[in-house]
């Protein structure tokens, strides 16, 4: 019986096992080490964002308890403060030292390959559009302004219209030098898990807020690309979650 042909899912798992006598051998060099933040040098507006105060203390229990995933939105818009606490909740820094900025989600080795973009459909006071978030700044860059990008997110995302209903939608993508610099070619197995501990924990912040919360990982990857300016190949787009008023 002439044997099946292995697919690409099952070759990535076996090309990044490791073995105790087959370890990838060599040292890591500093002087290459990538930034773990993105910066754009050319933009227009910086929205700094209301500083992510936390929460008076509720039963984390119920949250998880409750978390689901929610689609129907009403017509409300979300908050800055909800923004900024949605943000910091994912990707915000929570303890900063002189040499390294804990964040509040885990990352493999502490480099942090997930970057946070926002398309804005209906938020207090930020005009619709597709903003980065700048995570050592707590602030939003503006990328594109318009209110025509929350439809072209949905057709990408075969055409889950929940995205053009919602408030906004986090885009997350993968910088995938940041992790590969240390961990070659199993830098995908970590770069995966580093995004469902982000998406985990939107989850859970909007639970708190009392918004509703979706991920989303069907789409169409370089109509997505595409549309936030990266290049599919040294960053690239490997998740959405999408966020709205529920009540």
């Amino acid at each position: 019986m002439q044997a099946m042909k292995k697919g690409i899912g099952e070759t990535f798992q076996e090309e990044t096992k490791y073995f105790r006598d087959k370890m990838p051998r060599g040292f890591l060099d500093w002087s290459k080490k990538p930034d773990v933040y993105k910066k754009y040098q050319e933009l227009t507006q910086i929205t700094d964002l209301p500083e992510p105060s936390p929460l008076p203390r509720q039963e984390f229990w119920t949250f998880i308890a409750q978390r689901r995933s929610r689609r129907n939105f009403i017509d409300r818009p979300l908050t800055q403060k909800q923004i900024s606490l949605l943000l910091w909740a994912t990707q915000g820094i929570t303890f900063p030292t002189d040499f390294f900025e804990f964040r509040a989600t885990p990352s493999a080795g502490g480099l942090f390959p997930i970057e946070t973009y926002l398309v804005i459909n209906n938020v207090e006071n930020i005009a619709p559009g597709i903003y980065h978030y700048k995570v050592k700044e707590h602030a939003l860059e503006k990328l594109k302004e318009g209110k025509n990008y929350p439809f072209q997110l949905a057709s990408a995302a075969l055409n889950q219209d929940l995205i053009a209903r919602c408030g906004a939608t986090f885009v997350w993508t993968a910088v995938i030098p940041r992790t590969k610099w240390k961990y070659r070619e199993r830098c995908y197995r970590y770069i995966y898990l580093d995004a469902g501990h982000i998406g985990e924990n939107l989850y859970l912040a909007a639970e708190a807020l009392d918004l509703g919360c979706c991920t989303i990982g069907a789409f169409y990857d370089e109509e997505i690309n595409q549309l936030i300016g990266v290049d599919g190949i040294e960053e690239t787009t490997i998740y959405l979650g999408v966020v709205g008023q529920i009540s």
